[in-house]
């Protein structure tokens, strides 16, 4: 139903440190890990939980890389500072600090942005420190993490397929999730039916490892 709430459980203990979140556009995985950051600063507060239980201990800080910002006027573009606060973060997080990263990796070319990702999760799981940390992400390669990295676990935000539609389910469930359905999101946007077409063939293509895309059709005498 339309705007009701979907509550989730979540645990981060000893034997799970790293919690790797996957899941289409607009599923909810930014909503989670902030809901997460919320009920712990609430915790720390000593104020009301909305939780039917909530076992939290003692942290010193809450770090966060989420979001698209720039900082022009000092010669930062949104990929440095988004480098920037990472840094931040792995260089100050302790083993009391909850980390919540969201879309890492996403202001440069594909290759570059997966491998700082990848490196800074297999930083994050094997520092001594070993923060509890919520990593969201498109970098659908990074599931295969869990099993080499043994504190590191999957989850995925669910939807439904109807009609070739897909509905948000807001649920978070164990394992990985394979789709992004990025171009369901645009067609739901109002992108024109020939771009949301188009972007379907080319994704086919690149999917059975075609990096080059088919020419497009264009009418007959179209220069």
């Amino acid at each position: 139903q339309e705007g009701r709430f979907v509550p989730n459980d979540l645990n981060l203990d000893a034997e799970s440190r790293v919690l790797l979140i996957t899941g289409p556009n607009m599923a909810g995985k930014s909503t989670i890990i902030r809901q997460v950051g919320l009920i712990v600063l609430l915790a720390q507060l000593g104020s009301f939980v909305p939780a039917r239980r909530a076992r939290l201990g003692v942290g010193d800080r809450i770090f966060t890389r989420v979001g698209a910002a720039d900082n022009l006027a000092r010669g930062e573009s949104t990929f440095m500072v988004e480098m920037n606060e990472a840094a931040n973060i792995l260089n100050n997080a302790t083993s009391r600090s909850l980390i919540l990263m969201d879309e890492l990796g996403r202001g440069t070319s594909t290759f570059d942005g997966l491998s700082l990702a990848w490196a800074i999760v297999e930083f994050l799981h094997d520092c001594p420190q070993r923060p509890r940390t919520l990593f969201a992400t498109h970098y659908h390669e990074l599931t295969k993490l869990e099993g080499p990295l043994p504190r590191l676990k999957n989850a995925n935000v669910l939807v439904r397929e109807e009609g070739g539609h897909v509905v948000f389910l807001h649920r978070l469930a164990p394992g990985p999730c394979d789709r992004s359905y990025g171009i369901n999101v645009a067609q739901m946007a109002g992108m024109p039916t020939g771009v949301v077409e188009r972007a379907k063939e080319i994704l086919a293509r690149l999917e059975r490892g075609e990096p080059q895309a088919p020419a497009p059709c264009r009418p007959v005498g179209e220069q």
